[in-house]
């Protein structure tokens, strides 16, 4: 194939990540275009790193096209689905990894603050299972749909409360909506990092700083974890490339921790 040709559309189908300028969303987009995937990518509008991506996914010698925009907002959701039908050609894998935090404590926590995080964590997560579901059931091929939820979505963490509330929202969507999807062939699973070098973990040593010292977050997971180290976001892009594979097709309504060992569920 020359250079000068564009590659053939994927026999593997065609991936959604949300999220996936940086971090874990990056790491799992480039991972399904080495799988044989075309990706379609988002995060905000405006976020330089996304055309990285997207450099990285064509690399691969696979199709991508950026989809920005606000995952919270259904419209935009739809629309970040009927471009990446009408430019990729399908939609097989939906990865709704868009996630944001704010440490607060429950009492410090505001109603603002609480329905923003609910907005970014979990109603965008119901947004693109939802229209994503849909998508798929057109198809009549079936289809994977994997979410974001966390370590603190399985042990709720004391400066962490509207974030731990929304990753606990995550599992609760993931089983129901197996439930709902399996009889048309489409599997429902999140993954529950611990500890990842991303820039949540960055924040909270700065959050953690001045009551503990430099880089007590990490030292404080580094302490309950049995492995003896902060994971990597391509750890969890490994799983969600097996999650979105053919194999996976007898597991569903799962949120599977990938945190070395920090606890046990």
């Amino acid at each position: 194939m020359s250079s000068s040709q564009p590659p053939a559309q994927s026999d593997k189908g065609v991936a959604l990540v949300t999220g996936a300028a940086r971090g874990i969303g990056r790491a799992i987009a480039i991972r399904l275009a080495e799988d044989g995937f075309d990706v379609a990518v988002n995060d905000l509008p405006g976020t330089p790193e996304l055309d990285e991506v997207i450099k990285a996914i064509e690399s691969k010698g696979r199709r991508a096209v950026a989809a920005p925009g606000d995952v919270s907002e259904e419209s935009v959701v739809t629309d970040m689905i009927q471009r990446t039908v009408s430019t990729l050609g399908s939609l097989d894998v939906m990865v709704a990894n868009a996630g944001a935090v704010i440490l607060e404590t429950f009492l410090e926590t505001s109603v603002e603050a609480f329905d923003k995080q609910m907005a970014v964590n979990a109603r965008s997560v119901m947004l693109c299972y939802k229209h994503a579901a849909k998508q798929m059931i057109s198809q009549g091929r079936g289809g994977r749909i994997v979410g974001a939820s966390s370590m603190a979505g399985k042990q709720a963490t004391e400066v962490l409360f509207a974030y731990s509330a929304t990753k606990f929202a995550v599992r609760g969507m993931t089983q129901s909506a197996a439930l709902a999807l399996g009889s048309h062939g489409i599997t429902v699973n999140a993954y529950a990092p611990g500890g990842v070098e991303t820039r949540l973990l960055d924040a909270f040593d700065n959050f953690l700083e001045p009551l503990a010292g430099p880089r007590a977050g990490r030292n404080g997971l580094l302490a309950i974890t049995a492995v003896g180290r902060i994971g990597e976001p391509e750890e969890i892009a490994h799983l969600v490339s097996y999650l979105a594979s053919k194999e996976a097709g007898f597991i569903t309504g799962q949120t599977i921790s990938i945190n070395g060992g920090s606890y046990f569920d």
